[in-house]
């Protein structure tokens, strides 16, 4: 058993959309954060991911969190709410009580939990609506945790490059690869240790065949409206990428 077992959960941010490898597989922060931590420490980590695009933040407690912590990890990764933020009638102060679950089950169990907030899809219609949404979000699930040092927190909804254009995939609602790694090094940086410089800002990535103007809203902003009015998700159907161990080792064993 490795020494380090590392359970991320959540939704498309800790799935990893918008970073697709060449195969179509996707890839994210999270399985960075896995590869980084076994490339700083020597040593090989287990890792499962349990995110799945699409959820709200209390379907990813319910579905996800249990058998999370059935894994036994030593440390386990949560975030939420941004799917949530994008309905203008959903409560925050209810997204905010899932967090609190999250907090106690971890503490329950003696596991090492690791918050996150997500980014600011700053160019996204209507940002300045999600702008002041995250915030109250933000500012809720930090209040929640001022008196808890010991739950380590990579906080990236205030991370202002993070919001420019050059972090963000073509849809504007998910992160590049150029994104993911950013948030990576920050949660490496949670952990004490030390990621690859280049993460914080790997050089931009070409943008010429990014759609504007009605090709933006009829490749994007279309299917997430029919998937509002149809009542359906971009996760029905999928399964979690790693619902259980894989071992991770450094780069170079």
């Amino acid at each position: 058993m490795a020494a380090v077992r590392y359970v991320a959960i959540g939704d498309s941010f800790t799935e990893g959309v918008g970073d697709e490898l060449p195969d179509g597989r996707v890839r994210g922060w999270a399985d960075l954060v896995a590869q980084g931590w076994a490339d700083a420490t020597g040593e090989t980590i287990e890792y499962a991911n349990l995110a799945i695009r699409g959820k709200l933040v209390w379907p990813i407690v319910e579905q996800q969190l249990e058998p999370a912590l059935a894994l036994g990890p030593t440390h386990l990764s949560f975030n939420g709410g941004g799917n949530d933020m994008l309905r203008p009638r959903t409560s925050l102060a209810h997204v905010v009580e899932a967090f609190d679950r999250v907090i106690a089950r971890c503490d329950e169990e003696g596991v090492q939990l690791i918050l996150l907030s997500g980014a600011n899809p700053a160019q996204i219609p209507l940002s300045s609506v999600v702008q002041r949404r995250g915030d109250l979000l933000s500012a809720g699930v930090v209040a929640r945790i001022a008196d808890r040092p010991d739950i380590l927190r990579a906080l990236n909804w205030p991370d202002r490059e993070l919001s420019t254009p050059g972090y963000w995939s073509e849809d504007r609602l998910h992160m590049n690869a150029r994104g993911h790694h950013r948030v990576a090094a920050r949660v490496l940086s949670s952990l004490g240790l030390e990621p690859p410089a280049a993460w914080w800002s790997l050089p931009p990535i070409a943008d010429a065949a990014r759609p504007r103007g009605a090709a933006y809203y009829r490749d994007h902003v279309g299917p997430w409206v029919r998937r509002r009015l149809t009542g359906t998700s971009s996760g029905d159907d999928r399964v979690a990428k790693h619902p259980d161990w894989v071992d991770v080792a450094p780069l170079g064993s």
